[in-house]
Order: C-alpha cells, then structure tokens, then sequence
C-alpha cells in the first residue's frame, strides 16, 4: 500500500510540475507576441496600409515559429 502511495504522490508532483512548467511557457509565448504588438503600436503606423504590412509581418513570423516547432 505505501509503494502505491508512493508512485499517486510522484504522480501527482510530476503532474504538478509539469503544469507549472506549460503555464510558465504560456506566459512567456504571450509576452513575447505582447511586445511584438507592443513595437507595432509604439511605431504609429502613417496609414492602414502601414499597419496591414506591420501586421502580415507580425503574423508570417509566428507562421515561421510554428513551422519551426512542428518540425521539431
């Protein structure tokens, strides 16, 4: 019984730590795209054509970032 103990309670801390440790990727991926965002709003794009390119920018470089993930 105290075996069975044993492997629920490293079952539980394992599952805890992974937990935390998707969570700490989650608030890093976030910061990252917010300061991306962040450098597009600081810039005041001229005009809406600016702002589409610095956008389609933005967004082929996370298309690149979850190419490169994929093939990992």
């Amino acid at each position: 019984m105290a075996s069975m103990d044993s492997s629920s309670a490293f079952i539980k801390e394992y599952q805890e730590r992974f937990e935390k440790k998707l969570k700490e990727n989650e608030i890093n991926l976030l910061e990252h795209w917010k300061t991306q965002l962040d450098k597009i709003v600081i810039m005041r794009p001229d005009s809406i054509a600016s702002l589409q390119a610095q956008i389609t920018k933005m967004a082929e470089m996370m298309a690149t970032r979850i190419k490169v993930l994929k093939k990992e």
